[in-house]
């Protein structure tokens, strides 16, 4: 007997029934303060009048808290009410949690809540992880086609495109001295900066190379950073310039766009896609590097 695969497959089956258990939890805490909130503002003889609240709220939250500790409290009971109202249709995806939910409460505009819904269901956020993308305004910094009309994912059958990903400004935190650079350095800091927090951008990037070689004709060439995006099953070209945009800049994408296409890419993924960074008017704005190009600003702040 090979008792190290035995525990190993023992310890296995507990983490997957831990997790099925924990979601199922997860589930049913939702539902439950769904459930609440729906009565309450039935109990109050309507959403409008629920609106403006009343002693009800009070008074029964005082007799939950008694019976049943502070998740019952009247304060609660108004973030319970506020949930049904604003989620008319129970919100029951996986890996949402009350504290997310709590977290968008606040935010009036229903795309904009359900935005930050779909980036902890994308990208497995933390409760900590989607207050810090509110904070940074994410959703305001979006350059989606259709920003004001997002719905909420609830099943996997979703697609997004680079559009729908890039967002205006896009934010790089640089030490104070970073005016103190040469174009070389200066250019090395923003490739080094996008490859560790490239996920400023969206969703699914994977980074295939820092300074990517290519041969043509016995030629070298270097891409800045190639990246394998897996929500648009597709390669990604960046190209940082330093200065203002220049005739032969948005060719030079084209051309490692193509070279990628023709000898990286596979029958089955989409057409490789180019992003050029250049400096205009003091700062450095993305262009997406296609027949129509597409511009968002690349804002660097202060650690």
């Amino acid at each position: 007997m090979n008792y190290y695969n035995e525990i190993k497959t023992i310890i296995e089956e507990r983490e997957i029934n831990k997790k099925v258990r924990e979601l199922k939890d997860n589930r049913e805490d939702l539902l439950t303060r769904w459930n609440i909130g729906k009565l309450l503002v039935d109990a109050q003889g309507g959403e409008k009048r629920a609106k403006y609240g009343s002693s009800l709220i009070k008074e029964w939250g005082r007799k939950f808290k008694e019976g049943y500790g502070s998740s019952y409290s009247a304060p609660e009971l108004r973030k319970m009410r506020h949930f049904y109202v604003i989620f008319k249709k129970c919100v029951t995806l996986s890996r949402i949690s009350w504290n997310h939910i709590v977290a968008v409460l606040p935010i009036k505009n229903e795309s904009e809540r359900n935005y930050y819904i779909n980036q902890v269901v994308i990208n497995n956020l933390s409760v900590r992880e989607l207050r810090n993308i509110i904070k940074d305004k994410a959703y305001e910094r979006l350059s989606y086609a259709d920003k004001d009309n997002i719905k909420l994912i609830e099943d996997s059958n979703y697609s997004l495109t680079i559009e729908d990903m890039l967002k205006d400004p896009i934010l790089i935190k640089v030490d104070k001295n970073i005016n103190k650079m040469n174009e070389k350095m200066l250019h090395k800091y923003i490739i080094d900066m996008l490859e560790d927090r490239f996920l400023e951008l969206g969703n699914g990037f994977n980074l295939t190379g820092h300074e990517y070689k290519i041969i043509i004709d016995n030629r070298t060439y270097k891409i800045d950073l190639l990246f394998f995006n897996t929500e648009l099953n597709r390669y990604v070209v960046i190209e940082l310039k330093v200065r203002e945009l220049k005739v032969g800049d948005k060719e030079q994408v084209r051309f490692y766009t193509n070279y990628v296409d023709k000898n990286l890419k596979k029958d089955y993924m989409n057409k490789s896609v180019g992003i050029l960074i250049v400096k205009k008017n003091n700062k450095f704005v993305l262009e997406y590097s296609t027949d129509e190009v597409f511009i968002t600003t690349y804002k660097m702040i202060n650690k």
